[in-house]
């Protein structure tokens, strides 16, 4: 079997003896999960000190930000430097860029036709709640800038300068030397992150916390049926379309999305897609995804690869039509897409740039009045859990597709083996040793 050609598979590392409550309580999925219900009951029954506990939730992720950059550098250089085949890199980059489109357009279509079927802005607005949206409504729509877009995203310029790097130490003659201890660095900023990620819990409870407390519960009820459709879309998108691509790869989405659960617990409890890109990035290495495929792939795709964001827009644009009744041609919805199709990368990696977005694309309509995002204000950030799962369910996927399509998919687990999959059940941490 696969399993046993690996020296020190990685849930052999982590296997805990004992009785099943040690396996839980042990287990950093629990804590999590508790984390994010703690975080919710105090924010409802005390919101005025779950506010304050942002900073925790702020904090953690910020921890986690500082690992986001030498990680990708170090998996990216390594790759490479370990390919030795630059056409094969730049094959991965354009096979990559060019998934990244079409499932991308796809999620912008899906959006817009659920939202058309379901028609979740058939309510009476005088019943939301009106948030403040100045900040980005006021003044001109900015079109699209792609050196604004790259100077103010760590992620690809990080991803830029470790290709260079990486192409160059390959033609040096003190490669070998310079992969030696560029491994052993990465070890060690893997290790330093290992033990970091032991706080996720208060970091999901942080986030979670200041959520309920700011906005509240019973800011949903209104938007209830937005919120419903944007979940049920998603929900779709993960299950069918994401499902059916692995499916075509002979692998399950039911098993994937079990095998990073502990991500996904994390990114529901932050709200942030980010706090979770380090930990995904050595759970598809320890999957059978090569470090190349990785190193390329996943941060390339937190810019460019939003699924969840992208399904969001579309759905948000077609709702406050129906909220305002403005009727939109087939013509008009094919040009939501298009324009989403550019402006939607602007929205990676900064706060609010969502609605910055969402304004430009309104403004570029000349139909739907732009004042409507304080609608979607006081339950946008409700949303943004379901946004940021479909983002890091789709990356992985894509990490998934490029590596199979390439040949650099060497499992350590295969989809068929129980007991593997039974073992990483009963891991401890979210890193494994």
């Amino acid at each position: 079997m696969l399993i046993e050609k690996s020296p020190q598979p990685a849930f052999q590392q982590n296997k805990q003896p004992g009785s099943i409550w040690f396996r839980i309580l042990a287990n950093l999925t629990f804590w999590v999960l508790i984390a994010i219900i703690a975080g919710v009951v105090l924010g409802s029954y005390a919101p005025a000190t779950a506010v304050k506990m942002e900073i925790i939730g702020k904090t953690f992720i910020d921890i986690i930000k500082l690992f986001i950059a030498p990680i990708i550098f170090l998996t990216i250089v390594l790759g490479i430097s370990g390919m030795g085949d630059l056409k094969k890199v730049g094959r991965i980059g354009l096979k990559s860029l060019l998934y990244f489109e079409i499932v991308s357009t796809f999620s912008l279509a899906i959006g817009i036709l659920m939202a058309v079927l379901l028609k979740p802005g058939n309510i009476d607005k005088s019943k939301l709640q009106i948030g403040d949206a100045s900040k980005y409504t006021s003044g001109p729509a900015k079109d699209f800038d792609w050196v604004h877009f790259f100077m103010n995203n760590m992620t690809i310029q990080v991803l830029v300068v470790a290709i260079i790097v990486g192409v160059i130490l390959n033609y040096s003659r003190h490669r070998e030397k310079a992969v030696r201890g560029l491994g052993r660095l990465s070890k060690i900023v893997f290790l330093g992150l290992k033990y970091v990620m032991y706080l996720a819990p208060l970091g999901a409870f942080g986030g979670m916390a200041y959520t309920v407390g700011k906005f509240g519960l019973h800011t949903l009820v209104p938007l209830a049926k937005l919120m419903g459709t944007v979940y049920l879309t998603m929900g779709i998108f993960i299950f069918l379309v994401l499902g059916g691509i692995m499916k075509y790869y002979q692998m399950s989405i039911w098993k994937f999305i079990k095998y990073i659960k502990e991500e996904l617990l994390l990114v529901l409890g932050t709200s942030s897609s980010e706090s979770a890109l380090p930990s995904i990035m050595q759970k598809l290495e320890k999957m059978g995804c090569s470090k190349s495929v990785v190193g390329l792939v996943i941060p390339t795709g937190y810019s460019f690869n939003l699924d969840g964001t992208s399904i969001y827009l579309s759905m948000s644009v077609i709702f406050l039509a129906q909220l305002y009744g403005v009727e939109l041609s087939a013509l008009e919805m094919l040009s939501i897409i298009g324009i989403l199709m550019i402006t939607s990368k602007g929205a990676a990696g900064v706060t609010g740039s969502g609605f910055i977005v969402l304004a430009s694309t309104l403004a570029a309509l000349h139909k739907i009045p732009i004042e409507g995002l304080a609608f979607l204000l006081g339950v946008d950030k409700f949303m943004s859990e379901a946004r940021a799962l479909t983002n890091i369910i789709g990356n992985g996927v894509a990490t998934i597709v490029i590596a199979k399509s390439e040949k650099e998919f060497n499992p350590v687990i295969e989809s068929g083996e129980e007991q593997a999959a039974e073992a990483i059940e009963n891991s401890v941490p979210l890193i494994a040793n």
